[in-house]
């Protein structure tokens, strides 16, 4: 029997992890708040599926039999009889806190419950359940079909058996995992990429250099297959601003202190790829 997997949030990266895992067999339950945002998330799911198969790097056959195991609904009360769920709304601690506390009404005991975040401890989200035991992080990236790597973060009191379950999660849904055995802000990945970005965004804005030398700089120089202010712009401008806000607070390192021009660039804005408009024009 196929295992049950239940991922919350239908953004671009909670289908994402809705799309690799039911193309890996699982039967996934995708839930949203509204059918509008479900139905942007297997939109996008299908017409993944489609490139795929357009690029032959997957059978139509199994295309359509990975597609037909997702299932889109506004139920949270869905999730229940799940062996996996992975959360992967926006980064708001409380909001994650309210959606912990909700499951852990409704799933099994062995359930394991775990977050994509990639900037909030663990253990502050793992608290508002009885069985923070059974919480872990599970970072994916985006876009999450392409991108082979997946942060494993422990909890304080994550437990063995449930960080190995997560690592088979997520190594049979074609991952690489890497293990961050001390509950941090940011992690390992977040706290690297912000405090580059951070740096990279500071040279900008003191007109050191343009956005295209210093991404130029980091490309050639150090073998980075994408610039920190491109990646900024692919990431989303408002997205890399919350995560340096979210390190910061918790830090209170002056290195993860969001620049000011990130600010203003989110109030008008000026978010990226997705708005057409960020360190360079799309």
């Amino acid at each position: 029997m196929a295992k049950k997997l239940a991922v919350i949030g239908a953004g671009l990266m909670g289908s994402g992890i809705a799309q690799v895992s039911a193309q890996a067999g699982w039967d996934v339950v995708l839930r949203d708040v509204t059918d509008e945002a479900l139905k942007r998330g297997t939109d996008g799911i299908r017409a993944s599926y489609d490139k795929f198969v357009a690029k032959g790097k997957l059978e139509a056959a199994a295309a359509d039999a990975a597609f037909a195991r997702i299932t889109a609904t506004t139920d949270l009360d869905a999730a229940a009889g799940a062996d996996v769920v992975v959360e992967a709304v926006f980064e708001d601690v409380e909001v994650k806190k309210d959606i912990f506390r909700a499951l852990d009404g409704m799933v099994g005991e062995g359930t394991v419950l775990a977050s994509n975040t990639s900037a909030i401890p663990i253990t502050k989200i793992a608290a508002a359940t009885r069985r923070p035991e059974r919480v872990v992080g599970v970072h994916f990236f985006s876009p999450v079909p392409l991108m082979q790597l997946c942060e494993l973060v422990r909890g304080h009191k994550t437990s063995d058996e449930t960080l190995a379950a997560a690592r088979e999660f997520a190594e049979g849904v074609g991952k690489t995992c890497i293990v961050v055995n001390r509950d941090v802000a940011g992690f390992v990945t977040t706290r690297l990429i912000t405090a580059l970005v951070g740096e990279a965004v500071k040279l900008y804005e003191s007109g050191v250099a343009s956005a295209e030398d210093i991404d130029v700089a980091c490309r050639l120089g150090f073998g980075h297959a994408m610039g920190p202010l491109a990646t900024t712009d692919l990431t989303g401008v408002d997205i890399l601003l919350h995560a340096m806000g979210n390190i910061y607070t918790e830090t209170q390192d002056e290195k993860f202190a969001p620049p000011e021009i990130m600010r203003r660039m989110v109030d008008a804005g000026d978010l990226g790829r997705k708005s057409g408009q960020g360190f360079y024009q799309y």
